[in-house]
């Protein structure tokens, strides 16, 4: 591990310490991996009856579906975290779900809302020619085909949600960037860890980018 020297500036990157952080960081991942995916697909439910809401032509549905959008699509993530863990008392892990949930929702919301207008209206009508009611016409016909539309802005959802549980770490919740920071305090280099975990984050989003793509390869999107 010498070799490691070489690869140091000294007072900006120290290559030993970063590679023997890595496994520290790591048990910070399950967490990190939780969070994502949890939610990812609680997010994907609710943003999946928002597009529902916003398509209504019942003025309850469809007014309080996008005024809830919009506000959530611009209040920044890490204000809808403090305001549920230290406004609404909640425990930090929940706190966590819910402010990603919520705020990844209004954002698949439009992803999904988008792909259903790309769909062709012929399909629908087509559809309601054999006699098809509306739930499901949505859910075995339109729906298959916007979800397939909707593939490549979801994964950036996904990879955005990733990189943002990052956030979790300023409500004490022990995911990867917490670990960093124990990390960092306890060898007084920040530099040093921080980037680690750039590097760290951009290696999980390469692999997650390459699935994407081969889900789009399979699913005949590109």
């Amino acid at each position: 591990m010498s070799f490691l020297h070489f690869l140091s500036i000294p007072g900006f990157f120290d290559a030993p310490l970063a590679v023997r952080s890595i496994p520290q960081i790591l048990t910070g991942f399950p967490m990190s991996l939780l969070l994502t995916v949890i939610s990812f697909i609680a997010a994907t439910i609710i943003g999946f009856f928002l597009t529902l809401a916003q398509l209504s032509k019942r003025a309850w549905l469809h007014y309080p579906a996008r005024v809830y959008i919009s506000f959530m699509r611009g209040v920044p993530m890490l204000v809808v975290l403090f305001i549920i863990y230290f406004g609404f008392g909640a425990d930090a892990l929940p706190a966590a779900v819910i402010s990603f949930t919520v705020i990844c929702s209004a954002f698949i919301s439009e992803i999904f809302r988008s792909a259903f207008a790309a769909v062709d209206s012929g399909q629908w009508e087509a559809a309601y020619s054999v006699g098809l009611p509306y739930r499901k016409v949505v859910s075995k016909v339109i729906f298959p085909q916007a979800f397939r539309i909707s593939i490549p802005p979801l994964g950036n959802i996904l990879l955005d949600l990733f990189k943002s549980t990052s956030l979790a770490a300023m409500i004490t919740v022990s995911e990867m960037f917490m670990q960093a920071k124990i990390i960092a305090g306890a060898n007084l280099d920040y530099m040093t860890i921080y980037i680690t975990m750039a590097v760290i984050y951009w290696f999980f989003c390469w692999l997650m980018t390459v699935a994407q793509t081969g889900l789009e390869k399979r699913l005949s999107l590109t």
